[in-house]
């Protein structure tokens, strides 16, 4: 089973996920997802009478990319391929190709800190974060679990859907109902603090700010001025303005040594929604 049809009886399922931070680890499941997209069920498309376009985020190593090619060409011998960076498609989705920005693509496996110019990806100042939505999930799992609540799996919780409140409940395809509070708003801090789930290294702000600060300073302030989130892990209500809190932060202390007097440089971070292709 794969996909939708997973995911509805994923309560009685052992749930295998063919890509882990954005590489594949799984080839065997990979083609069978792939089977499924291409075939009747989905798509519906003869593959030598196509072109293909693939997206994978940035820093994936080469032998997963070369790995991708082959089978695209070798197994389902599609007339061409190209394989594009996620955070340069989400600027052409927009119409902002000739913007000098930064994206933030945090989707299910991996974040990535990107800057572009004017239509063309820096690969010199990208930086990746092994911690995405996924991860956030077992870690809201590991906060429910020590409020008491049991699961077998973190499938028990992660396809549902939460209202903003102090405390909401929440009903688990197993029937139950289950009261969540501070831990909604405690799982993202993950990508922030990545200590709370035993990984080291720095957060998303941070990594922002290093990434940024590493550019010529001709377009820093650019930068600073057009900071753009994409990917469902970036969807969480209020994360563009701590984000946007937190850079500024980092730069009074870092850069202007706590003198507010010197700030002149102006912060934003836009959300761009996600678009549910058909």
């Amino acid at each position: 089973m794969v996909g939708e049809e997973a995911s509805e009886c994923r309560s009685m399922l052992e749930v295998s996920y063919p890509m882990e931070n954005g590489i594949v680890r799984c080839w065997e499941d990979m083609l069978h997802l792939w089977d499924h997209t291409f075939g009747p069920q989905r798509l519906n498309i003869n593959p030598p009478d196509c072109k293909v376009l693939l997206t994978e985020p940035p820093l994936n190593p080469l032998k997963n990319r070369q790995k991708i090619a082959e089978v695209m060409f070798e197994t389902y011998k599609f007339h061409g391929i190209y394989i594009a960076i996620q955070a340069v498609l989400t600027l052409y989705a927009q119409g902002k190709t000739d913007r000098i920005c930064v994206v933030v693509d945090s989707g299910d496996g991996v974040t990535h800190i990107c800057p572009v110019y004017e239509g063309f990806s820096l690969p010199h100042l990208t930086r990746r974060l092994d911690i995405a939505g996924r991860d956030i999930t077992r870690y809201l799992v590991k906060l429910l679990l020590l409020r008491g609540y049991a699961f077998n799996h973190t499938a028990d919780f992660e396809t549902q859907e939460q209202k903003l409140a102090n405390e909401t409940s929440v009903l688990l395809p197993d029937g139950r109902t289950i009261m969540v509070g501070g831990e909604r708003f405690g799982a993202p801090e993950a990508l922030f603090q990545p200590h709370l789930i035993n990984v080291e290294g720095v957060g998303v702000a941070e990594l922002l700010f290093n990434t940024i600060q590493a550019a010529d300073i001709d377009i820093r302030s650019d930068f600073y001025k057009h900071i753009i989130l994409s990917g469902g892990s970036t969807m969480y209500p209020g994360l563009p303005s701590l984000l946007e809190l937190e850079i500024k932060q980092l730069y009074l202390e870092r850069v202007l040594k706590g003198d507010t007097e010197k700030l002149s440089v102006s912060f934003k971070v836009l959300k761009i929604l996600n678009v549910k292709l058909k």
